[in-house]
C-alpha cells in the first residue's frame, strides 16, 4: 500500500520505493548457509532434494514453494512464512517491472473506473 502525502511524489517516499533489481529469496538463503559454513550439497540431502534443485532455487531459477520453504524451516529453523512472502515480494516486483503486463493493468483499472 503506497503512501500519499500532498505534494510529494510518491515513489520518492522510502516506503514505497522498490529495488531497481528485485532480489530473489533464493539469494538470501544462499548468504544464510554460507554464513553458517554448510554446502548446498549437504543442505540438498539432508532436506532430500537434488542438488541441482536447490542450487536452481538459491540462483533465482526456481521459486521457493510452500514445498521448499518448510523443508529449510526445518534444516535452518527460519520460518518458512519468511521465504514465503519475500518469494511474493519477489513475483510481484517481478510483474511490476513488465511494461506490457503493466499497461494491460492499466487498461483494466480504465475500465473498472466506469463500471
Amino acid at each position: 500500500m503506497a503512501i500519499i502525502l500532498k505534494g510529494v511524489d510518491p515513489n520518492m517516499i522510502a516506503n514505497n520505493l522498490n529495488p531497481s533489481q528485485p532480489i530473489h529469496p533464493g539469494e538470501m538463503i544462499k548468504d544464510e548457509i554460507e554464513y553458517r559454513g554448510i554446502s548446498q550439497k549437504d543442505l540438498a540431502a539432508e532436506i532430500g532434494i537434488p542438488a541441482s534443485v536447490l542450487n536452481a532455487v538459491l540462483n533465482g531459477k526456481r521459486a521457493v514453494t510452500t514445498e521448499y520453504a518448510l523443508l529449510l524451516e526445518a534444516a535452518l529453523g527460519i520460518d518458512a512464512d519468511i521465504w514465503l512472502k519475500l518469494q511474493a515480494d519477489y513475483n510481484k516486483q517481478v510483474a511490476k517491472s513488465n511494461p506490457s503486463f503493466m499497461a494491460r493493468i492499466n487498461r483494466i483499472r480504465n475500465v473498472a473506473a466506469f463500471l
